[in-house]
């Protein structure tokens, strides 16, 4: 009764803590907060911490501050790689929905990659207990994908989705609302950015850096030989001469580039499906696999999957978002939250 009285006067929280991205969304009201994961942070001249800027703010300012400010990504391949600058994001987002509109703190259900520790898993439930929450559940990054992208989860089907995030690809077979196998590597999004930086610097000699990457990822990247290549002028430093230079890639180029991190998703895709036992392999050949993430939007990536495990695969509509949906429907429908969240 008491439980009920209290969410009546507080605003429920679904939060997908992701390494690129961060969403909040407001129980029956949907998404609200859609921002980078990166908070700015200014020291003072004792040296104390102050918040400056957190979200898309902070991430502009990536690359480009003076000394007494770093622009920090707190999350690193999925886990908090920073627990108090976590913590103070978090917060910050809590009380930018929040708003102290409720009469007491939220409850908050969290979605962590499948992969996490013990450890890792107490570290993000503490920093959303210390930012104001008054409950917090967790649930996998693999159910919540498969959930937002309208997959039948409590069904007694074998559903095969995999999230390819900024911080780790999950992998997840799905039957009767859990997780039957499930894989979580730490190759997404970051990694692919990476591998674009390493190939500029060792095949043209430019350093470029993280945010140049992604564009580059984002506007040529490719897992396919196109018809048509794409092209695309980058800016960096020439590392030989020292010199800011321009330079035309194409997306072939960019195929090359991101092989291998690819080839790594497709490896650990290959052992989920190994392990699957028979009677849900025969589902997902029917069913087909799922892609959500950021990274399902890179051209061709879905056929380039299919050609290599002669399986269908689909992308989910609106994948970016596909996660942090199925937080939020998790949090509105209690059956499937006590199912699927992980509890101490």
């Amino acid at each position: 009764m008491l439980k009920r009285v209290l969410g009546i006067f507080s605003n429920d929280l679904a939060i997908d803590l992701g390494t690129a991205n961060t969403l909040v969304l407001i129980k029956g009201k949907g998404i609200c907060i859609n921002e980078p994961s990166v908070v700015a942070i200014q020291y003072d001249k004792r040296g104390r911490e102050h918040i400056l800027a957190v979200g898309q703010e902070a991430k502009d300012m990536v690359g480009k501050t003076p000394g007494n400010i770093k622009a920090i990504r707190p999350m690193r391949d999925g886990v908090i790689a920073d627990f108090n600058v976590t913590e103070m994001m978090i917060r910050y987002f809590i009380e930018k929905v929040h708003n102290r509109k409720g009469l007491f703190s939220p409850r908050i259900i969290i979605c962590v990659p499948f992969g996490l520790t013990q450890v890792e898993r107490k570290a993000v439930k503490e920093s959303a207990m210390s930012a104001g929450a008054r409950e917090v559940h967790l649930i996998e990054e693999p159910m919540a994908a498969a959930i937002g992208a309208g997959i039948p989860v409590k069904d007694p089907n074998g559903n095969l989705v995999v999230d390819i995030g900024g911080g780790t690809t999950e992998i997840g077979v799905i039957s009767l609302g859990g997780l039957v196998i499930s894989k979580s590597i730490r190759t997404a999004g970051d990694k692919l950015d990476k591998s674009i930086i390493d190939y500029m610097k060792k095949n043209f000699n430019l350093l470029i850096g993280d945010r140049v990457a992604e564009e580059i990822k984002i506007n040529v990247g490719t897992a396919i030989q196109l018809e048509e290549e794409l092209v695309m002028q980058v800016k960096g430093r020439d590392q030989v001469a020292g010199l800011l230079t321009s330079i035309e890639i194409t997306s072939e180029h960019m195929r090359d580039a991101m092989k291998e991190p690819i080839k790594e998703i497709v490896e650990a895709l290959k052992l989920v499906l190994e392990q699957t036992p028979p009677d849900l392999a025969g589902d997902i050949v029917e069913n087909g696999i799922v892609l959500t993430g950021g990274g399902a939007l890179i051209r061709g990536l879905d056929q380039h999957l299919s050609n290599i495990i002669k399986l269908p695969v689909y992308v989910a509509e609106d994948p970016l978002l596909a996660v942090a949906k199925g937080t939020g429907k998790a949090l509105e429908e209690i059956d499937v939250l006590q199912q699927s969240a992980y509890e101490d």
